[in-house]
């Protein structure tokens, strides 16, 4: 057994092992998880927010994951974690306790301090006479120091019910540095396909606290997903599932209660600080992290403050200077960071498709998305041109959303073709949402007729990337199957390769 495959095995305990604790949920939605009677540690463990002395570790007590309040009733649960720089916890470097409460799902956001800088380390949890999974995780670079690269997976969009989460199951193997997820976590309503994998359990669309809890056990319950979280931290926004298909965030629309009670139950389910738990129908969702001075990780959200949803596609209405996906002081963050400088890599991780996708080049037809920067021409052009004013080296947007891969170099103006390039956008595919692509359904050809987007593959998967000082290479994967359930009868492969040398804006 190579060191790689013996470190899964340790870390998420999903190896051979994984097939048995793990229900196949394809079946009734009687299914239950088959772990140890009592086990409250059957949505496994995970890590995110690196910084340079610490980390959030996350765990959430739920016996029987998939009833309501998680098999824990009303009672508050000691939970014990330790952090160690070995495998078999030899040497303990921080530890400590946590109080597992009804009132956050039972849910524990551990925040170690004082750890050494830009190390790896190993976690776990202890409660109710139980020893969790071994999560493995890592401290961001010190400030000012400069790592000789950084490799991260990104990856968005998994229907539970569309699919296996094989691509989760390849990154972990990956090693990754960090693994970014861009939204849609889980869905709120069910597919309406003919042809899902595994069902949800009781619900239709879940609308309530106790609802989008269960929603999230039943989505942590996949093999794959835990092995993903226990193998490296995480960076996480949502998009729109979390909550509600194409919500906004002008407050209109959607009743105050169920927008609380689902960034109440995200926080309850990421590896997020306690400072961000939302005591009201918001969430502090955009936020920065350095990793030395090679990259800054800017994680925006582009849900909670976007102009409401026009009417229609009208050209006045999307070029309106007022019209905004980020709201003005998320802009103005955005922007300021961009201006710290000292970075080689500048890379903004945010929900939706950047570039503009206008396939005849004409500004003139305004038929635009509303979920996309093309519905918000104004605030692209400022974000786009803060950069390039601020003098920002490499700005790459990193997105999901679409359900396709695609790779586009950025303009400083979509609609001249003689603009200069002035960035690079990723996109990754869906994790599951869609299934399988077959051949009835190719890609579109806006590549043919937008000179700016360079790529789009119709695959399931995600984008795994490496940056370095001299360039950042990102290959986009593709799983061969999200239907069949073991990982063991799916392989991976590099769909398609692109790079972003230092210094020069655009895709190779």
């Amino acid at each position: 057994m190579t060191k790689l495959n013996r470190r899964l095995f340790i870390v998420s305990g999903l190896a051979a092992a994984g097939a048995v604790t793990v229900p196949n949920l394809a079946g009734a939605a009687s299914s239950r998880p088959r772990a140890a009677a009592g086990d409250p540690f059957g949505l496994g463990v995970a890590s995110g927010e690196p910084r340079s002395d610490g980390m959030v570790l996350w765990t959430r007590l739920a016996p029987k994951p998939l009833d309501i309040g998680g098999g824990m009733g009303d009672r508050t649960v000691a939970v014990e974690w330790e952090v160690a720089t070995d495998e078999a916890f030899g040497n303990v470097v921080a530890s400590g306790t946590e109080q597992a409460v009804p009132g956050e799902g039972h849910s524990v956001h551990a925040e170690p301090k004082g750890l050494q800088a830009g190390a790896e380390f190993f976690y776990r949890f202890r409660a109710d006479g139980f020893i969790s999974p071994v999560g493995r995780t890592r401290s961001a670079p010190a400030a000012g120091s400069t790592p000789s690269s950084v490799k991260f997976t990104m990856a968005s969009c998994q229907h539970f019910e569309e699919g296996w989460y094989h691509a989760h199951h390849f990154m972990a193997q990956d090693d990754p540095d960090l693994v970014l997820f861009l939204g849609d976590y889980m869905y709120e309503k069910q597919s309406g396909r003919d042809d899902t994998v595994r069902g949800y359990v009781d619900f239709d669309e879940v609308d309530n606290l106790a609802e989008y809890r269960l929603r999230y056990a039943q989505t942590k319950l996949d093999p794959g997903l835990k092995a993903a979280h226990a193998a490296a931290p995480w960076l996480v926004v949502f998009d729109d599932h979390e909550l509600a298909n194409n919500w906004w965030g002008d407050g209109s629309g959607w009743p105050a209660t169920r927008k609380q009670a689902s960034f109440q139950a995200y926080w309850e389910n990421m590896p997020l600080p306690k400072a961000m738990k939302p005591t009201s129908p918001a969430i502090p969702l955009y936020r920065r992290f350095q990793w030395g001075t090679l990259a800054r990780f800017h994680m925006m959200d582009t849900r909670q403050y976007r102009w409401k949803q026009a009417p229609s596609a009208d050209c006045d209405e999307i070029r309106r200077e007022d019209r905004t996906l980020t709201g003005a002081a998320q802009e103005q963050w955005l922007l300021d960071g961009l201006a710290q400088g000292g970075t080689r890599w500048d890379l903004l991780g945010q929900q939706v498709f950047f570039a503009s996708r206008d396939d005849d080049g004409a500004e003139s037809t305004c038929d635009l998305s509303e979920d996309s920067w093309d519905g918000y021409q104004a605030s692209r052009r400022r974000i786009t041109q803060g950069w390039v004013d601020r003098q920002v080296r490499n700005p790459v947007v990193l997105t999901g959303d679409v359900h396709r891969h695609w790779a586009n170099s950025l303009r400083l103006d979509y609609f001249d073709t003689d603009s200069p390039y002035v960035g690079a956008e990723l996109v990754t595919s869906s994790v599951t949402s869609g299934g399988d692509p077959g051949s009835s359904d190719p890609p579109p050809d806006y590549v043919e007729n937008g000179p700016h987007l360079n790529y789009v593959g119709n695959q399931r998967g995600y984008v795994r990337v490496t940056a370095n000082a001299s360039e950042l290479s990102a290959e986009f994967m593709r799983v061969s199957s999200v239907s069949a359930p073991d990982p063991v009868d799916v392989t991976l492969g590099v769909h398609e390769r692109f790079t972003v040398l230092d210094g020069v804006p655009g895709l190779r």
